[in-house]
């Protein structure tokens, strides 16, 4: 197998040190004045991954809470999903957004066999029993893993399906290659457990950072790794292959913090349930389409689509 790094991703090892050195590298905005609202007087740090849809998560929610009156602290963009777990089990960072499959295999450890009906109640009830970490305002939309193929390709080839591509690329090894990020290489519910299930392993691994991966399948790869609700999917002509095996998790949204900042503060499960509920697939699209696309910022996206909300004055 050749493994070909191009802008490697690096993930930090999930120490006390380390974590206090990504969180306190990230971007932070001032600390918001609290004001009136059922959340005034409670200081609150937001954190989120580093990608674009987390970003935008954590963005929308410091601003719905600093709307109920909370002071917030800006921490979004920590690099990984172990590592912003760790803050967050830390006491680094008070509150972000997660994925149900996440939540299932990285952080409890299950397989992607053999997966739950109702799997956000699962999760919930098995994180807060083990981890002491709520799961709350579930949203419906759902930013699952897929793999992709170049428009042209896919018509040239026949190809709909992964079951399509595994055979496919035993028969033409020259063209079995795919960019991926670093944290999909590695996680079990990512190209390792894609390769076990569809019993094709990828001769060719290029590894890019994932805003990189988009433009670059058809190009430096056959196939690609992307999210679900990503915009690029359609501007840069790709195409989702079906998962016609029913390999990759259910991803829906949802927001986790510490129960213990939840008793403290319960106001904050209704304020991001407000939020939360708004957040379809088609909303989620669009807002990635307007920093991933357009080249706005995260913030200024966040603000401007709650004001049209309503959800903030």
């Amino acid at each position: 197998m050749t493994y070909r790094p191009l802008s490697t991703r690096h993930l930090a090892v999930a120490t006390a040190a380390s974590i206090a050195l990504l969180v306190s590298g990230c971007a932070e905005s001032a600390p918001s004045p609290s004001g009136d609202g059922a959340l005034s007087g409670a200081e609150i740090v937001v954190g989120s991954k580093e990608f674009t849809e987390s970003i935008i998560l954590g963005k929308l929610t410091q601003l719905v809470l600093e709307a109920e009156g909370a002071t917030t602290t800006d921490r979004t963009g920590i690099t990984g999903s172990s590592t912003v777990r760790e803050a967050l089990l830390s006491g680094e960072i008070d509150v972000y957004w997660d994925y149900t499959g996440t939540g299932w295999v990285n952080y409890l450890g299950h397989t992607t066999e053999d997966v739950p009906d109702g799997l956000f109640d699962v999760v919930a009830a098995e994180d807060l029993d083990t981890n002491d970490v709520a799961w709350i305002a579930q949203a419906p939309f759902e930013n699952s893993y897929a793999v992709a193929a170049a428009q042209e390709w896919v018509g040239e080839s026949g190809v709909e399906s992964l079951s399509d591509a595994a055979e496919y690329v035993a028969e033409h090894p020259d063209e079995n290659s795919i960019c991926a990020a670093s944290e999909f290489i590695g996680r079990d519910d990512g190209l390792p457990g894609l390769e076990a299930a569809y019993g094709s392993p990828y001769d060719e691994i290029v590894e890019l950072d994932f805003n990189l991966i988009f433009s670059q399948v058809g190009d430096s790869c056959t196939f690609g790794e992307v999210s679900t609700t990503d915009a690029r999917i359609d501007s840069e002509e790709l195409v989702v292959l079906e998962d016609d095996l029913g390999f990759f998790v259910e991803y829906r949204g949802a927001v986790t913090l510490l129960q213990s900042t939840l008793d403290e503060h319960p106001e904050i499960e209704d304020a991001l349930t407000a939020l939360s509920e708004k957040l379809t697939d088609d909303v989620m699209r669009s807002l990635n389409a307007r920093v991933d696309i357009d080249g706005e910022e995260p913030e200024d996206v966040a603000a401007e689509w709650l004001e049209s909300e309503g959800l903030v004055g």
